[in-house]
């Protein structure tokens, strides 16, 4: 186990000198022989980058949040994917999830692997700064989870069922965080309190925290539970503060998660960057999902102080489908964490983003109904990525909707986004 502070996380990789250069010399090693191997086995793919489709920026600064899921961006650029395409990546550490919103909108970063609900929440302006934004492709599907205190375990709230028991017995306040307030991991976890019966806008206080800092926060008792990407919930786990109530895909299996983000300014001005950059963190996606051996070596890779800045093991386990929940239950879940899997992951499926905007709705952070369709064809870049695929030959779906039956029964499919919205008993305005 690390002993590691990962709340110290806030200069990024390229400032502070904690790049993939700076590793120990078994990793570096590792790394120069697998990147060489990897280029060699597609230098074919860089005839892309000639001619009038060669890059118009080369150079491409992408940030990235310590957590697993920033694996494929950290991967193509490791692997020199991104040097087949004409391009180079240049990855960020970043501090928090309003520091990469701020970044992207000021100019700082050219992309981030980033929250698919935060993309959406700027380009509507929810209770920040409001600019075009573009998704390029889903980063990952799966792989978060909600985590209790010990405390709370040993009281017996170990699933949504008993916690809600709990907290009608024991009265008293009770906090909740998540990682942002548009993002992914807040709508899970309101949609896993609200499945139990729980109404996160009236029965509990919701904060917000950086995914590095969760453990920190927990073991000081600010929280009696959160919502946040591994490593962090299996490090709650190795650190004795924390079981696992549930995983993001027991809420919603192959649901998405981190995207590759920009803004809709970078997709016009360097179309072709853009399209270089999907193709290189595509390929790395495939390469990870690949193998057992790829998983394993991405693990080593990302644990660095450069990246995630754990221990292996607290990566390893749940990409490879390994679960416990800190109470003695271990489980194989076939639903982890995929970076790709065979490209089902990475099409970014419009019904996906508008599925953010209906809980926005719900969650009172729009007051009224977007054109859903409008706004998710508006930032979901479906003919980029169908370029990209179809250089990497990787299938894409025929249908940009897709439908999916969540925890609580209720069946997404995008077809009437407003009736969806408005459907749900538990909601801010039930809260009022």
């Amino acid at each position: 186990m690390s002993d590691r502070d990962p709340s110290s996380l806030h200069a990024t990789a390229s400032a502070s000198g904690q790049s993939a250069g700076l590793m120990s010399a078994p990793r570096r090693q590792f790394i120069t022989g697998t990147a060489a191997a990897a280029v060699a086995s597609g230098l074919h793919c860089g005839v892309w980058a000639q001619g009038s489709d060669a890059p118009e920026k080369k150079e491409v600064r992408i940030g990235f949040i310590p957590l697993t899921d920033c694996a494929s961006v950290v991967m193509a650029s490791v692997l020199k994917f991104d040097e087949k395409y004409g391009i180079k990546i240049i990855p960020t550490k970043e501090a928090s999830w309003a520091g990469v919103r701020d970044k992207l909108v000021n100019g700082e970063l050219d992309m981030a692997h980033v929250l698919y609900g935060l993309v959406y929440g700027v380009h509507l302006g929810i209770s920040g700064p409001k600019k075009d934004m573009a998704v390029l492709m889903n980063l990952n599907h799966n792989g978060q989870a909600l985590t209790l205190s010990r405390k709370l375990a040993d009281k017996g709230a170990v699933d949504v069922a008993s916690l809600a028991k709990v907290m009608a017995t024991e009265k008293r306040e009770y906090t909740f965080a998540q990682t942002f307030p548009t993002g992914t991991h807040a709508m899970w976890l309101y949609y896993w309190l609200a499945s139990g019966g729980i109404n996160p806008m009236k029965d509990a206080k919701v904060i917000t925290v950086p995914p590095p800092q969760m453990v920190a926060n927990m073991r000081v008792g600010n929280m009696d539970g959160f919502c946040v990407g591994e490593p962090w919930n299996h490090r709650a786990i190795i650190d004795g503060i924390g079981i696992t109530a549930a995983t993001t895909q027991e809420v919603w299996k192959d649901h998405p998660e981190k995207v590759l983000g920009t803004t809709g300014d970078f997709v016009r001005k360097y179309p072709n960057t853009a399209r270089a950059v999907t193709m290189a963190v595509l390929e790395a996606g495939r390469w990870i999902d690949a193998s057992l051996s790829n998983k394993n070596k991405m693990a080593e890779t990302i644990a660095d102080k450069s990246y995630v800045n754990t221990s292996v093991d607290a990566i390893n386990q749940r990409i490879l489908g390994r679960y416990q929940n800190g109470l003695g239950r271990t489980w194989d879940d076939p639903n982890h964490m995929k970076f790709f899997n065979d490209g089902a992951v990475n099409f970014p499926y419009l019904s996906d983003g508008m599925w953010f905007l209906t809980q926005h709705k719900r969650w009172g952070l729009i007051k009224s109904h977007p054109d859903y369709l409008a706004v998710a064809r508006q930032i979901n870049q479906i003919d980029l990525y169908k370029q990209a695929a179809a250089q990497l030959k990787v299938s894409v779906p025929k249908d940009p909707m897709r439908s999916s039956k969540l925890i609580d029964g209720v069946v997404w499919d995008g077809k009437d986004p407003a009736k969806y919205a408005d459907g749900f008993k538990i909601n801010a305005a039930a809260s009022a």
